[in-house]
């Protein structure tokens, strides 16, 4: 057989696979099985997110009560709140919940997750600490003003101790670090579940090898444990970033404890700002500013997930 119809065959194989669609007979059975499965969740998404998200973003442009014509004002409802002291105050608070209490957070899960590894009865220890995530936080909320009150338990207890003028846990000026604590409380064991889980993962045999080679605590940590789970750690720190900028019942049932109802404006968080802006019920509801102030929520998130993505992105470890 000549070089040429030994080239010729697999050309023709080629061509034959070319006009089959390409790819092995699994592969065309999964893209023949794409739209049927995928198809009814994306029209779904688009109808449910996707539209909603596109028509807020045009309300942003426009000054309307809910009811009767729009009237477009352009970026005027944006200029208006970053006039605004309320929302600026409300976005600081957002950064601050997104950056002080994440870190504390992930500090903290981190140790626990290094206490825990090779801790008796860890799993046990695992489903304790996770358990207030699966509490709701308005029950923390109406917690809060029982036993932070002037003659609540911890104000009780400190008397015991001697305190003749316990703080006011619950006055506004204290109210926002109180509800920063509380989040802290609630949210660690979530993600020191998560970290707990990335860690097991790692073979037993990297820390024997570790052990053999004689390397400390904190060599087997930057080398072994780190490196490995990386990818664990920006999981966490997107699912953190897109948590903070929606805490909204904590700090709305917070402020009722407090018997004021609407939680004081020290508190507030961009969150809060959009709902009471637009729902309060104390005056006429200007959608197009909680629209606006939603809008940009939302590019924070998307431009924090970005970074953190870019940031955090390693080659994978496989093992």
């Amino acid at each position: 057989m000549t070089e040429a119809a030994v080239v010729a065959v697999p050309a023709g194989r080629v061509a034959r696979r070319g006009r089959h669609g390409g790819g092995s007979t699994i592969d065309r059975a999964r893209r023949r099985l794409f739209v049927p499965f995928v198809g009814p969740a994306f029209v779904f998404y688009t109808v449910l997110f996707v539209v909603p998200a596109i028509f807020a973003v045009w309300i942003s442009f426009n000054k309307w009560a809910g009811a009767g014509p729009m009237e477009f004002v352009g970026l005027g409802n944006y200029v208006r709140l970053f006039s605004d002291q309320l929302f600026l105050r409300s976005f600081g608070n957002t950064l601050l919940l997104l950056f002080v209490v994440g870190i504390a957070i992930f500090v903290i899960a981190f140790g626990l997750t290094l206490v825990l590894r090779d801790m008796v009865g860890r799993k046990v220890a695992r489903s304790v600490i996770f358990f207030p995530h699966l509490v709701n936080a308005m029950i923390f909320g109406v917690l809060a003003g029982f036993i932070f009150n002037p003659g609540g338990l911890v104000n009780t207890l400190l008397g015991g101790l001697g305190v003749k003028e316990p703080p006011a846990w619950l006055a506004q000026d204290n109210l926002f670090p109180l509800i920063m604590v509380m989040l802290i409380w609630i949210t660690t064991g979530y993600f020191t579940t998560i970290l707990m889980a990335g860690v097991d993962r790692i073979p037993p045999y990297y820390y024997e090898d570790c052990a053999l080679a004689g390397a400390n605590a904190f060599q087997r940590l930057r080398y072994v444990i780190l490196p490995l789970t990386w990818d664990v750690f920006g999981t966490c720190a997107v699912l953190w970033t897109i948590s903070s900028v929606k805490i909204f019942e904590i700090i709305w049932v917070f402020g009722g404890s407090s018997g004021q109802g609407m939680p004081p404006t020290q508190t507030w968080t961009t969150a809060v700002y959009t709902y009471v802006t637009a729902f309060s019920g104390e005056s006429v509801p200007a959608y197009g500013a909680a629209s606006a102030s939603a809008v940009l929520s939302l590019a924070l998130v998307s431009v924090l997930v970005l970074l953190l993505r870019r940031a955090m992105k390693r080659e994978a470890i496989e093992f």
